[in-house]
């Protein structure tokens, strides 16, 4: 069988291995260091706001340490969107907190502003005012910015930007992850750069940096002696993984385009087939990195399901993935609020992940053109 063909795999850069092996020369092999500093500063210079970055071990612990600075509570409700990956929604859970899930809204699929303000409207009038909305760029789409901080604005409520897929996304010009109160940035494996693991919180003052640096190091107080007058966590991210990240940085630009061209490219295969729909910014207003291109098959026009193109494409030893769960359909959330309609229903029914990779050859791209053409052939 052909090699597989993955759905988006790590694509290192050259410059990686230079940092790694200074860090070794020095003997910078924990989680403080020049790498780390230099990572930050080139992440700060590249969303090019007046921001600072916090590197962290995952972008998951950079969520659960916005939720913390924004006060969020055992026993308190926070907003998120469904149509995401359970890394969203699951530090709410460890703060004790209550995950009320919104619909998406078919521009962009993601968090509807209707519905959100429907949520809003309704959890206070029962006395559960929400201490935070969390608001994803799926798939590197932005949301719909300006009517979502709209909302929250005139709600009073933070928003965290789960921008953990959309490095390198703008919205009228300004990156993703800089409009919230806080962004939330990822540098899993799979993302448009990787750190093999890791992520950033992206915060607005040098007091919220400071903040979540200093839990993220076990919340160790200015003393002689281990001191704690805080819960800590060990979330900071080592300076061996911030030299594959430097590495990585100066490469991204390119990596962007790459994710971008893999989308022109599906814009191309599919420009004639009914019933076959591909995700693409709803006007210019958006710019998305196309972290994953993503399409909608609509099997009564198309003549196949998403399955049917999923499994062919398997048979051929080439990756593809359905779209995330909606949150609100996970029996761990069963009991969650909800709002809105079936649009993130549709979209998991409908929707599949296509291989993605800016490292993906000339040779890979014909035989995923082949294969998905003599799919549609046999339908």
């Amino acid at each position: 069988m052909a090699e597989k063909i993955w759905l988006s795999s790590p694509h290192m850069g050259g410059n990686e291995l230079k940092y790694i092996h200074q860090a070794f020369d020095e003997n910078w092999v924990a989680p403080l260091g020049p790498n780390v500093n230099e990572f930050e500063k080139s992440l700060e210079e590249f969303l090019n706001e007046d921001i600072q970055v916090a590197a962290l071990s995952a972008g998951t612990a950079a969520l659960h340490l916005a939720l913390i600075e924004c006060g969020v509570g055992y026993g308190d409700e926070v907003i998120c969107q469904s149509m995401t990956f359970s890394a969203s929604a699951n530090p709410i859970a460890y703060q004790g907190a209550v995950p009320v899930f919104i619909d998406s809204e078919p521009d962009t699929w993601n968090i509807c502003p209707n519905a959100l303000e429907e949520a809003i409207s309704d959890r206070i009038s029962k006395g559960k005012k929400p201490k935070a909305i969390i608001a994803v760029h799926l798939y590197g789409m932005p949301f719909k910015v300006d009517e979502v901080m709209a909302v929250a604005n005139k709600y009073n409520i933070p928003v965290i930007e789960d921008a953990a897929e959309a490095l390198g996304s703008t919205y009228k010009g300004k990156s993703c992850g800089t409009f919230g109160r806080f962004g939330v940035l990822s540098f899993n494996g799979n993302k448009i750069i990787t750190t093999s693991g890791g992520g950033a919180l992206v915060c607005h003052s040098n007091e919220d940096k400071n903040k979540a640096v200093f839990l993220a190091t076990q919340a160790r107080d200015n003393a002689p002696h281990y001191q704690h007058s805080h819960i800590g966590y060990n979330y900071r991210m080592s300076n061996i993984c911030a030299g594959i990240g430097r590495g990585q940085v100066e490469v991204l630009r390119n990596r962007i385009e790459a994710r971008r061209r893999m989308s022109a490219f599906y814009v191309d295969i599919f420009k004639d087939i009914n019933g076959v729909e591909v995700f693409v910014e709803p006007n210019s207003e958006y710019f998305s990195n196309h972290w994953l291109s993503a399409i909608i098959v609509n099997p009564e026009l198309a003549g196949i399901t998403r399955e049917d193109l999923r499994v062919g494409l398997l048979e051929n030893n080439i990756e593809s993935r359905p779209f995330w769960k909606p949150m609100h359909l996970q029996p761990i959330f069963s009991d969650s609020p909800y709002y809105g309609g079936q649009v993130s229903e549709c979209l998991f029914e409908r929707g599949l992940c296509l291989p993605s990779g800016s490292n993906l050859t000339e040779l890979e791209r014909n035989r995923i053109k082949e294969s998905i053409q003599k799919i549609l052939v046999k339908k």
